[in-house]
This record gives structure tokens, C-alpha cells and sequence, in this order.
């Protein structure tokens, strides 16, 4: 109930429709209770007592209510189909931006098709709870109210025989509702892994067929299909039951009037056509039971998928505001990080007792074996994670006490693999300054050494690249990146790894755009090709989350150690690949 409850509020802005949308579905439900009485006046007034005017009085009677009657029924579905999707349509906004809202930490530790499930599977599982459900909810309740009313008016003794399985109705519904919740609950979840696996198998579909592993994935999805199978089989096994179980108690009531009204009707307590009346309410009574027990049925599956929704929603992310956090200022770049350590997981350091100092302009570079903490570095400029112990600043302000969105805004950065949206050419690098004339895009590309292969591209700007830039080449998906990255002009800058994938005549090409992005700005360049890094000012050499050596090239070499052994590795590997 309070899940339900929660989901009602975002019924707030819209309650003056669902007012008029319940009166309309009363109206409705009212409108199928004259049937009933309509045949008892037939029985015990026309054809009994031979009443012409009566006849006549009935047959225009039911042209009318059933005129308005279906007046009301398009009020009641079209006002409820608006409140339920523009209910859902917020719920999904909502979600929406919580997901945005969140830390990478979040992301990184659940699938992409479970967070796509959530999205997709859950909200609409509440459409149906918002828009069919309630209106069936409605409409059977003042069903099963008239018709109660109808029969204390005819006959209360008979009635209150009838009521007498109610409490026994009630109950059974109430312990199958327990039911059909919990296994709503493993149901939806066999949907979200279902989308998970599909959304791993779409994106890394080339690896797939590279290990021509086609087979195995089959047999994985169709391991988990069965898995749904199966809980979808529990759910409808448990709606199955309940329906007929509500039935066979209905029928122990319908069997009761039957037997007493027949001995009233034969004592001249009881008119026929009031006794067929009484008979047909009592199926109104029955079947509104019905649907109202298939009906939570229903909803208690919504909830389930409700508590996904709202777990999502409850969900702090990790790294936000401060209290109190202020804009930060337009910065020069200088950045210093003193004493700063860190773990992804309680009790394993990731970074111990870092200390560095990159002025304004300068180029620092971050070299070591893989796992020595390089791109950790990276991550916590930006806040994408919180230090453990220590102090990070940016012009000697402390990044913790400045805004997110601020302190984002003036750090750029160029990942090895590079992402982009499926849209043109132009809408990717237009997404680092959404203000930006079209001069500006065209100027960004120009510095990123892109503007003459994308000239060159059937549609040029306005050429579309495709899902993750899927029709572009890897050093061409870099230099847009990089133009975006140009286009956002950043103080900051930090570039993971921009270079390692590529072949060499789009490393150089990369690399003179990259040049053009570095100058004037401090830079961060994450490397694992020392080849890349030699002309920084200062290079940073990490192992095991510490800094063992800094210093420039020249003088790291000829120290003799791990930068040397590095360098000294790869300059032979080089020369051994070169012949």
C-alpha cells in the first residue's frame, strides 16, 4: 500500500481528470446496474400485469442510459489513459535523471541491461497498474456496491446469506496477493537479466563471431529465457488458482439464494422478477470479485516492479555536493594533490600517499605497469570518485567544496575508447559546448585534424556515424573526440590512454591534434607508450599505486630504473618489430 500510495502522488498535478475520470467510470458502472431492474419491471410489470405504457417507458429508458453510457465510457478511458501516461511519462523523466544524478560507482557495479530494465520493462509493468488496472479497480467496485445496495433493497435476508462467503473470498485473496507479489518480483528480475544479456551480446557481437562463440551464447540466452519462462509460469500459475478458487466460493453463495429465494418466491415473500433481479446481481456481485481479485493480482506484480523503480530512486549517489559548495572560478590550471590515497574496496589501496604539482600549462605525464594506479589518478580529478585521506585542489581550492557541474566544466577529457553518439558528425562535436556556432564546429574539427576527412564523408557535417560512431574508423572516432574536447575548451585536460589503439598513421595524426589541444593548458596524459610522453615536462612513473620516480625523460633514463627497464622493454620490442 505504500508503494501504491508513493506511486499516487505522481497523480497530484492531474487529479482534477482523475476526478472526473472516476465519475465518469461510476457512471458507467451504474449505467450496467439498470439492466437488472429493467428486466425485473419486464417480469412483474409488463408481462405480468399486461402495462403497454410501462413498455414503452423501458425501451426508451434503455436507449437512454445505454446513449449515456457510452458517453461516459469514452470519458472514462481517454481521461484515464491521459493521467496513466502522463504518469508514467514523469516516472520516467524522474528515473531518468536519478540515473544521470548518479556516481560511476553505481554503473560499475550493476549490468547496462538490468539499468535498461528499469527503464523499460518496470515502468511499463506500472502503465497497466496506472491506466487498465484502476479503471477496472473502479468500475467493479461500483459494480460490486450497487448491486450490494440493489440487494438489500429486494430482499436483506437473502442478502446477508449471500455475503456470508465473502470473508472467505477476501482471505484467499490476501494470500495469493503475498504470493504473486514475491514471484512478480523474481519475475521481472528474469527480465532485466534477459535484456542484459542481450545488450552484451549486440555490442560485443564482433567478438562473438571472432571466437565463433554464436553456439555458446545461444545456449546462455536460452538458459536464461528458460529461467523467465519459468517465473512467468509460477506467476500465471498463481492467477490460474486464484480465479477459480473465487469462483467456487461464489458458486457456494449463488447455490444458497437459489434454494432460500425459490422457497420465498414459492411463499409469496418474493416477486419472479424480483428473485431473477436478485439472481443477476449476484452475478454483478460475483464477477466484479472476480475481477477485482485478477486485478490485484495484477497490481501486486506492478508493485514489484514498482520497488525496482523506487530503489533506483532512493538511491544517493556517492559523490555530490557539499553543503554549502560554491562555483568555482574561472581557473589558470594549477593542480595539486597532497597526501592522496584511495580504495575502490574497503582494505585494498588503489593509490597510497600521492603528492604531485602540475602548474598552469604544464604537461604532466603518468607512466607505469598496468594496475599501478595511472588512470586512478585520472578519475579523481574530476571527482568521479572521493578520495579516501588527503586534499586534491585546482588553483589552490579544495574540489570537494566546489560544485560538481562547476569544477566538470573546466576539466576536458579524451579516453582511449572513444564514445560517441549516434547522431552526425556535427551533434558529436557540437557536445562539448551545445552554445557553439556552427564557425566554432567547423574550426574545433580543423584543429583535430578532421575537417578534411569528414568533408569527404557523403553528407560532410551532417553525415551520420552511426551507434558508437560504428561507421567511422578508429582515428577518425578519436579526432572528433578530440574536437569535441577542443570545442569545450577545458583548462584541464586528461588524456587516458588517447593514443594505444591506434595504427601509426592515425597516432600521428592524433597526436598533432592533441598537441594543438595541450597548448596552453595543463595536461594529464595517461600513457603505457613511453613513446608518447617523452617531451612532457614532468613524468610521473607509478607502481603499486605510488609514485617511485619523477622527473623528465632524459633524466629517468638515465637514473636506470623502472621508467629505464620500461622504456628500455619497449624500445626493444620496437626495434624488434621494425625488422
Amino acid at each position: 500500500m505504500n508503494l501504491y500510495l508513493r506511486l499516487l502522488r505522481y497523480i497530484r498535478p492531474y487529479v482534477l481528470r482523475v476526478v472526473i475520470a472516476v465519475f465518469c467510470i461510476i457512471m458507467t458502472a451504474l449505467a450496467s446496474l439498470y439492466v437488472p431492474w429493467v428486466i425485473k419491471d419486464i417480469i412483474d410489470d409488463v408481462l405480468t400485469a399486461k402495462n403497454m405504457t410501462m413498455l414503452n417507458i423501458i425501451a426508451v429508458g434503455v436507449v437512454v442510459v445505454f446513449f449515456l453510457r457510452g458517453t461516459f465510457f469514452y470519458g472514462q478511458t481517454y481521461l484515464m489513459s491521459y493521467v496513466g501516461q502522463r504518469v508514467i511519462i514523469d516516472l520516467r523523466e524522474a528515473l531518468y535523471r536519478h540515473l544521470q544524478r548518479l556516481s560511476l560507482s553505481y554503473f560499475e557495479s550493476r549490468r547496462i541491461g538490468t539499468i535498461m530494465s528499469y527503464i523499460t520493462n518496470d515502468v511499463a509493468a506500472l502503465q497497466t497498474a496506472m491506466v487498465e488496472n484502476v479503471i477496472e479497480l473502479v468500475t467493479e467496485a461500483a459494480i460490486l456496491i450497487g448491486s450490494l445496495v440493489a440487494m438489500f433493497y429486494i430482499h436483506w435476508k437473502l442478502t446477508l446469506l449471500t455475503l456470508v462467503t465473502l470473508p472467505m473470498v477476501a482471505q484467499a485473496i490476501a494470500v495469493f496477493g503475498k504470493r504473486l507479489r514475491a514471484a512478480s518480483a523474481v519475475m521481472q528480475e528474469r527480465i532485466a537479466d534477459i535484456t542484459s544479456i542481450l545488450q552484451e551480446t549486440v555490442l560485443a557481437v564482433r567478438v562473438i563471431k571472432s571466437f565463433v562463440r554464436e553456439d555458446y551464447e545461444i545456449e546462455r540466452f536460452n538458459r536464461e529465457n528458460y529461467h523467465n519462462f519459468q517465473a512467468q509460469m509460477k506467476t500465471a500459475q498463481l492467477l490460474a488458482m486464484l480465479t477459480p478458487i473465487i469462483e467456487f466460493l461464489a458458486a457456494i453463495g449463488v447455490t444458497v439464494i437459489i434454494w432460500y429465494g425459490g422457497r420465498e418466491v414459492i411463499g409469496g415473500n418474493l416477486t419472479s422478477g424480483a428473485l431473477i433481479a436478485f439472481l443477476i446481481y449476484v452475478v454483478n456481485l460475483s464477477n466484479p470479485i472476480k475481477r477485482l481479485s485478477r486485478s490485484y493480482g495484477y497490481i501486486q506484480r506492478a508493485m514489484a516492479a514498482a520497488q525496482r523503480v523506487f530503489d533506483v530512486l532512493d538511491t544517493e549517489p556517492d559523490i555530490k555536493d557539499a553543503p554549502g559548495a560554491i562555483e568555482l572560478p574561472a581557473i589558470k590550471g594549477a593542480v595539486a594533490f597532497s597526501n592522496v590515497s584511495f580504495e575502490y574496496k574497503h582494505g585494498e589501496p588503489a593509490l597510497s600517499e600521492i603528492t604531485l604539482t602540475a602548474r598552469p600549462g604544464q604537461v604532466i605525464a603518468i607512466v607505469g605497469p598496468s594496475g599501478a594506479g595511472k588512470s586512478t589518478i585520472a578519475n579523481l580529478i574530476p571527482r568521479f570518485y572521493d578520495i579516501s585521506t588527503g586534499i586534491i585542489t585546482i588553483d589552490d581550492i579544495d574540489i570537494k567544496k566546489v560544485t560538481l557541474e562547476s569544477l566538470r566544466r573546466q576539466i576536458g577529457i579524451v579516453h582511449q575508447e572513444t564514445m560517441l553518439f549516434n547522431g552526425t558528425v556535427h551533434e558529436n562535436i557540437l557536445y562539448g559546448n551545445l552554445n557553439a556556432s556552427e564557425e566554432e564546429v567547423i574550426a574545433a574539427a580543423k584543429a583535430a585534424n578532421a575537417h578534411k576527412f569528414i568533408l569527404d564523408m557523403p553528407e560532410g557535417y551532417a553525415t551520420h556515424i552511426g551507434e558508437r560512431g560504428a561507421k567511422l574508423s578508429g582515428g577518425q572516432k578519436q579526432r572528433i573526440a578530440i574536437a569535441r574536447a577542443i570545442l569545450k575548451n577545458p583548462r584541464v585536460l586528461i588524456l587516458d590512454e588517447a593514443t594505444s589503439a591506434l595504427d601509426a598513421e592515425s597516432e600521428a595524426l592524433v597526436k598533432e591534434a592533441l598537441d594543438k589541444l595541450m597548448a596552453g593548458r595543463t595536461a594529464f596524459i595517461i600513457a603505457h607508450r613511453l613513446s608518447t610522453v617523452q617531451q612532457a615536462d614532468i613524468i610521473l612513473v607509478m607502481d603499486k599505486g605510488r609514485i617511485v620516480e619523477q622527473g623528465n625523460h632524459a633524466a629517468l633514463v638515465k637514473a636506470c630504473g623502472l621508467y629505464s627497464k620500461l622504456y628500455q622493454v619497449q624500445f626493444e620490442a620496437s626495434d624488434v618489430s621494425s625488422k
